[in-house]
């Protein structure tokens, strides 16, 4: 009877086990038919309804290439199995599902989510190498050896998207290269022979010699004002403080950011193509001596003519103004960072030039996180992150402030000629005149937020700093570059011009 029991128990035990095992798989079964189907390109497709995606997406090297392998949409934009792809999918599956149903396509901003920021939320390091698992493999070029080390020692501080960010959609305007094509003339258009000449302290039109170039220069009266922002001003940083009295005399300053118009007729008279970027001193650097060619496609495809010129270097920026001195014969020069502020605020003490409160604009208040913001007025003067598109625009798409200059606040931000320091204005005593910063030290302060700031980031007082080492990540070139950024694009810079004492009155 015993032994009965045994082989009762048993089979007891082996119906069970496989009871749970049929149900098991009768479970599992669907799940993973259903994972399989919504992986397919087109389960994707059907719900990302943004055509040039798909279309750049066949064009890529993923889809358009000799050994004819196909690289799906997950297999980028989820893990491999092992680094969370489920919680991924379902993550993801279920922000797609809630935009499918419940936002319209036709309001989303497509520009902005090309950016490296917004690729590097959707596309995952460790899909990238699961089928890249050589980053040497035979007949990988030089710079791309130098590059994959790079990569390698900057460890975690850089993605792959940071030089790759086109091979799975594919972009024509993109270049991972030396771009010796970029800075090409327009034929047919009258060149001048001699700059403006300027006998009054008024507003004037430049004309840059040997080019077909002009800009506008507006004169900027000298006078006194409070640089930096009070402690009850909202998204106040403490390198914004304490607050001086600073005495201005008069300027002028360009109406706009300089363009690629403008910046390019720079680099066509001075372009260096066979020196090297070695960093050594400026001495070995002349007024009339240029950049060498840039890497990739400096005005990001955006366009140049009059946008704003983006991507050179400090350096960069402050040899343009030596060499616009010397074809015009005048003192062009960057800012300084008290004259920034000073024609930034045109006769105002307000956040911004305008009406309004930084707290009415901002995405980043309780309220206009869920909300959004008003932006009837702030759109009027300022191109930044809600209305860009996310790229730079044409100056004229804003109005000008009280001294009648477009774009002070937002577009691009602005390289000053000071060296950067969170304690600057302590060093000053109230009514210092033309103030020009530190003497010593690494960065430079920039100006005025840009196109893909925030509102809080737009307030005249809002202070930030060159970032060259991160600006610099990227760049493939040994050593980096001294004229150009291969990792910012939202920095410019303004010129301001010195009058000759005679004409101030």
């Amino acid at each position: 009877m015993a032994g009965k029991k045994r082989n009762n128990s048993r089979r007891k035990a082996f119906w069970l086990f496989a009871s749970g095992v049929i149900l098991t798989i009768a479970l599992l079964y669907p799940t993973g038919r259903a994972v399989e189907y919504t992986s397919a390109n087109e389960y994707c497709i059907s719900c990302h309804v943004h055509d040039h995606a798909t279309d750049s997406w066949r064009l890529s090297p993923h889809v358009d290439n000799d050994a004819g392998i196909v690289v799906n949409c997950v297999d980028c934009h989820l893990p491999p199995a092992g680094h969370g792809y489920l919680i991924a999918k379902i993550k993801h599956g279920a922000e797609d599902l809630y935009g499918y149903y419940f936002k319209d396509s036709a309001d989303y901003k497509w520009e902005q989510k090309r950016t490296l920021e917004s690729a590097n939320e959707y596309t995952y390091e460790e899909s990238c190498k699961k089928c890249h698992s050589n980053l040497y493999p035979v007949g990988l070029s030089r710079k791309g050896v130098d590059s994959h080390i790079h990569y390698e020692q900057a460890g975690g501080d850089m993605t792959c998207l940071n030089c790759h960010m086109h091979t799975g959609h594919f972009d024509p305007s993109y270049k991972h290269e030396q771009n010796t094509e970029f800075a090409k003339e327009t034929a047919g258009r009258e060149v001048f022979t001699e700059p403006a000449v300027v006998t009054e302290f008024k507003d004037f039109e430049e004309k840059i010699p040997g080019t077909s170039v002009s800009f506008r220069m507006k004169a900027i009266p000298g006078g006194e004002f409070v640089i930096g922002s009070p402690q009850d001003e909202p998204f106040r940083e403490e390198d914004e403080g304490p607050q001086r009295k600073v005495r201005i005399s008069p300027f002028f300053m360009a109406e706009v950011e300089v363009t690629w118009d403008e910046f390019l007729a720079w680099f066509n008279q001075t372009a260096s193509e066979g020196r090297k970027d070695d960093g050594k001193s400026d001495k070995e650097i002349d007024a009339m001596t240029g950049a060498t060619p840039p890497w990739g496609a400096p005005d990001q495809g955006w366009g140049k003519g009059q946008r704003p010129a983006i991507t050179m270097s400090f350096f960069a920026a402050t040899q343009y103004c030596r060499w616009l001195s010397e074809v015009t014969g005048k003192k062009y020069r960057l800012p300084t960072e008290a004259e920034w502020e000073y024609a930034a605020r045109s006769g105002t003490d307000t956040p911004y030039f305008f009406p309004g409160s930084p707290k009415d604009y901002s995405e980043l208040t309780f309220w206009n996180r869920w909300f959004g913001p008003d932006t009837a007025v702030i759109n009027s003067y300022a191109v930044y992150k809600l209305n860009s598109n996310g790229k730079t625009q044409l100056p004229d798409m804003v109005w000008p402030n009280q001294f009648g200059l477009k774009n002070m606040l937002g577009n691009v931000a602005e390289f000053c000629s000071d060296i950067y320091s969170p304690k600057t204005y302590a060093t000053y005593k109230d009514g210092v005149e033309d103030p020009k910063g530190p003497a010593r030290g690494k960065e430079h302060v920039v100006r005025g937020g840009s196109y893909r700031s925030d509102a809080s980031l737009l307030r005249c007082a809002d202070r930030d700093y060159t970032h060259t080492k991160d600006w610099l990540k990227t760049d493939p070139q040994m050593p980096k570059s001294r004229w150009w950024y291969s990792d910012q694009n939202f920095v410019g810079f303004r010129v301001v011009c010195e009058p000759d004492s005679g004409i101030v009155k």
